[in-house]
């Protein structure tokens, strides 16, 4: 294993080892010095990206949109009747970069690439696996993502939607996926699988298309945002309100909030992650071997300056607009509107981990509840590994068991 100086040294002076990372989580996993592997038996064939234009689109709040486009990519053989569609959707920094690598050099396969494959969970040799990048996706300025937010041109305009761009929730996410697998074909998915606010999606599908869904596996998600996470999304995205240059979102053309988004990514990171992780990997370890904190203001410990350098190298990706975006997305949440989870009739798979920050325990206890009251059978697997929320992404393949046999009944 590297230093983790020497590894932050290479992510941070070479973009295309960013680029190479599946959003925010792998990244944080490379600077700590333990750059995911790519097992051997991962998907061998490199992922096409393809793209997706939805003509004409309304909001749930009645705001009409032109010319929507999402990226995706799939994985395994669409059968003749089109039965066999898993559709995964990604979480807050994500993509729908969900398995294999766009290069073969690539140094990072997809982020649950140790569940999707042949032989895997979620086996491609049985299973047609298809995923998307969501509307205002963070990611606006990766070349391997395609999404429509404030970061596009307005049709007609040739300027940049800014705050123009109309609000937007986990509905529209979910009915834009829709749009896509119908230009498919697929009526039916047998399963919608995600962690995080790809959690939400699957509950919202489950819910708002009870019809089309066999089953779901919500990872590290809840069936609603409580008011506390209302609270946390927020100071998620406050480092870019009070950034000058944010200017009211009217930045295009000008010189962008950095400093605010590199702040707000700070903020996502720490809370993605575990207390004991972070005292395990950098303890008290000071930045600089011959820089005490105690002697200067400027001196630092090494925790402070690696999530930071973390931080600005998913800045320089991302979009600060559309993470405000998806914080008022994932604000919104509540899993099929006015009629809830009651709806939801489809079988659950509910994951979760107790050392969650973001979705703590007793409110994922809540969600299995409700969706039990509303006469849906909920089956529940605790997973570990020491990292947090961000179990339900590096560690995923210790529920790989459980998912095969509830895919599989």
């Amino acid at each position: 294993m590297r230093p983790i100086t020497q590894t932050l040294e290479r992510l941070c002076l070479k973009s295309n080892h960013v680029r190479a990372m599946a959003g925010a989580f792998a990244l944080a996993l490379a600077v700590a010095g333990s750059v995911l592997p790519t097992p051997a038996s991962a998907l061998d064939a490199i992922v096409e990206k393809k793209s997706f234009t939805l003509p004409a689109y309304t909001t749930q709040g009645g705001a009409p949109l032109k010319d929507v486009k999402i990226g995706w990519e799939a994985y395994g053989t669409l059968n003749a009747d089109k039965s066999n569609v898993i559709l995964v959707t990604h979480f807050f920094s994500g993509s729908s970069h969900a398995a294999g690598k766009y290069k073969a050099d690539d140094k990072v396969a997809g982020y649950w690439d140790a569940i999707i494959g042949p032989g895997k969970p979620l086996d491609t040799d049985k299973y047609y696996i298809i995923s998307s990048d969501t509307l205002v996706n963070l990611n606006a300025y990766d070349p391997n993502v395609i999404t429509t937010g404030p970061a596009s041109l307005q049709p007609g305009t040739n300027k940049p939607y800014g705050m123009s761009f109309p609000v937007v929730g986990i509905r529209d996410f979910v009915n834009v996926q829709k749009a896509l697998l119908e230009s498919l074909g697929i009526t039916k998915l047998h399963a919608v699988a995600g962690a995080s606010m790809g959690a939400l999606q699957a509950y919202e599908w489950a819910s708002s298309y009870p019809e089309m869904v066999g089953r779901i596996i919500p990872v590290i998600g809840a069936s609603e945002t409580s008011g506390w996470l209302i609270a946390l999304l927020d100071a998620w995205g406050a480092p870019i309100r009070v950034d000058a240059n944010w200017n009211n979102g009217d930045y295009y053309g000008r010189t962008p909030p950095k400093a605010g988004l590199t702040q707000a990514l700070k903020m996502v990171t720490l809370w993605a992650g575990y207390w004991t992780w972070v005292d395990d990997t950098f303890g008290r370890k000071w930045a600089e071997p011959q820089q005490d904190p105690a002697t200067a203001m400027g001196n630092r410990f090494l925790v402070e300056s690696t999530i930071d350098k973390i931080s600005a190298a998913r800045a320089e990706l991302s979009d600060a607009n559309h993470l405000l975006y998806l914080v008022k997305a994932n604000q919104l949440f509540v899993a099929g509107g006015d009629a809830a989870v009651s709806r939801i009739k489809a079988p659950v798979l509910l994951i979760s981990t107790d050392e969650d920050l973001v979705f703590p325990p007793p409110v994922i206890a809540k969600t299995a509840e409700r969706i039990r009251a509303g006469g849906a059978k909920v089956e529940q697997v605790k997973i570990g590994g020491g990292r947090g929320h961000l179990n339900g992404v590096v560690n995923i393949s210790e529920a790989g068991d459980a998912i095969r046999t509830f895919l599989a009944k």
